[in-house]
């Protein structure tokens, strides 16, 4: 699937449009989105919410892991929240860890504008037969 095609097809992820969170670049077993912290992403500790982190890093994962044009669906994910972060942007990059089968493995890894590791994300994706 070309790069356009791919950002258009996520263009229809309503729930990540909600949040804010953007594709910046995407191509075969990869992605990187942004989110730009806003106040509605703070909890009550004024630190970015868990669930805003974890859609960041699972629309970058969903991008890359349906970016060979196959649909790919989330089995398992995990994430490690690592640092808190108030302001700035947030940046997720997804990354193919082999060429996929039936299933396909992934690495995020989320930063903010600093480089600095804020989370870590691991899913395992499948991918539905071909109709």
């Amino acid at each position: 699937m070309e790069a356009s095609e791919l950002i258009n097809f996520f263009k229809k992820d309503h729930f990540a449009a909600l949040t804010g969170a953007e594709i910046i670049e995407v191509k075969k077993g990869y992605c990187k989105a942004q989110l730009k912290i806003e106040k509605k992403h703070l909890n009550a500790a004024n630190v970015v919410q868990g669930g805003a982190i974890f859609t960041l890093a699972d629309f970058a994962f969903g991008a890359a892991s349906n970016s060979h044009g196959q649909l790919a669906l989330a089995i398992n994910v995990n994430i490690t929240f690592l640092k808190g972060v108030s302001q700035g942007t947030l940046y997720a990059t997804a990354t193919e860890l082999d060429v996929p089968k039936k299933l396909g493995a992934y690495d995020v890894i989320v930063t903010n504008e600093k480089d600095e590791i804020i989370a870590r994300f691991n899913g395992l994706a499948y991918r539905k037969s071909k109709a």
